[in-house]
């Protein structure tokens, strides 16, 4: 498995940008598929968006579809989360995850993740 940790967090104003990074460590980066999921208090954790390890496909939750962009530096063993234009709804705590097999949105199709890195927008 891999060790993820998770920076770049912090409070911006709405309509800002932000970029998170994952730093992996332990196994093979790069065959692993690779996510983000976001987490508020009292609801479950959340699809982002993904990343396919082979391929680097990326998938994207319709309500961030278009404003965040995953990437990938597998040099580097890094995933990153560019998020542009954010809005006070994507207010919460930051997971990455990696996983191996068939890639989903749920996040049982990951089976390392981060520790979280929060992020808050204000209006």
């Amino acid at each position: 498995q891999v060790q993820l940790v998770e920076s770049g967090g912090g409070l911006v104003q709405a309509g800002g940008s932000l970029r998170l990074s994952c730093a992996a460590s332990g196994d093979t980066f790069s065959a692993y598929n690779v996510g983000w999921f976001r987490q508020t208090p009292g609801k479950e954790r959340s699809f982002v968006s993904a990343m396919n390890g082979i391929r680097g496909r990326s998938y994207y939750a319709d309500s961030v579809k278009g404003r965040f962009t995953i990437s990938r530096d597998n040099t580097k063993n890094t995933l990153y989360l560019q998020m542009d234009t954010l809005k006070p709804e994507d207010t919460a705590v930051y997971y990455c995850a990696a996983g191996q097999g068939v890639i989903t949105t749920s996040p049982s199709s990951f089976s390392s993740w981060g520790q979280g890195t929060r992020v808050t927008v204000s209006s």
